[in-house]
């Protein structure tokens, strides 16, 4: 085995041990706004108010990842009703527009200020916690009477913005964002639990997919 591949070796497990390790602070640092989060979410989901969501780059994709989970389902063994969440971040006629003519700092609180109400939940994503264009989106839900919910790393203006900041405790961006997806698949669990199976008897569910596999 040559020098380099030891060296890239060397650099997978330095990743794989660190991310691990973020993750591991998360659990004592985040466990409480997690679950804030949930009661949020479930609470407007239950009385038919939906979710946004928004961020950018790899935030984007994660914002457009969780959006799907929601819409479809997390995974196939459970099946559920559909629950309604859009990300912001997918309309590039309209992304492109309002950055050419106005600028790309308010390409989402202007999307807000369209699709969102009282009573929904904004879900921003941002591992600097200083996204302009995400400070300005949380700013206007709460203006609105929007439920807020922020995704970040340990600093940030967002933190004290919004209504829940789940901040994990890295200033490392590829940590924190390898963190943010796992913690978007807790989420997405956890709700799909509280709406349905916790409420719903074993005969239901089967009953359900039952009706899903005949479709």
């Amino acid at each position: 085995m040559t020098d380099d591949n030891e060296k890239l070796r060397s650099r997978i497990e330095i990743h794989l041990t660190e991310s691990a390790q973020v993750k591991q602070a998360t659990i004592i640092a985040c466990q409480s706004a997690i679950l804030c989060a949930v009661d949020i979410l479930v609470i407007a989901l239950r009385s038919g108010f939906k979710m946004l969501l928004c961020g950018n780059g790899g935030s984007a994709a994660d914002c457009q990842h969780l959006a799907a989970e929601f819409v479809n389902r997390l995974t196939a063994s459970f099946v559920r009703p559909p629950l309604p969440a859009i990300a912001l971040t997918t309309d590039s006629s309209f992304l492109t527009a309002y950055a050419n003519d106005v600028g790309f700092e308010g390409v989402y609180d202007r999307q807000v200020l369209a699709l969102g109400k009282p009573g929904d939940v904004l879900l921003g994503i941002s591992t600097s916690g200083n996204s302009k264009n995400i400070l300005r989106a949380v700013q206007t839900a709460k203006n609105l009477g929007i439920h807020t919910i922020v995704l970040t790393g340990r600093e940030g203006s967002l933190i004290g913005l919004a209504d829940v900041a789940i901040a994990v405790p890295s200033v490392h961006t590829q940590y924190i964002q390898e963190t943010h997806l796992a913690i978007e698949h807790i989420l997405c669990e956890l709700v799909e639990t509280r709406l349905f199976l916790d409420e719903k008897s074993d005969e239901t569910q089967k009953s359900m997919l039952s009706e899903e596999q005949k479709q």
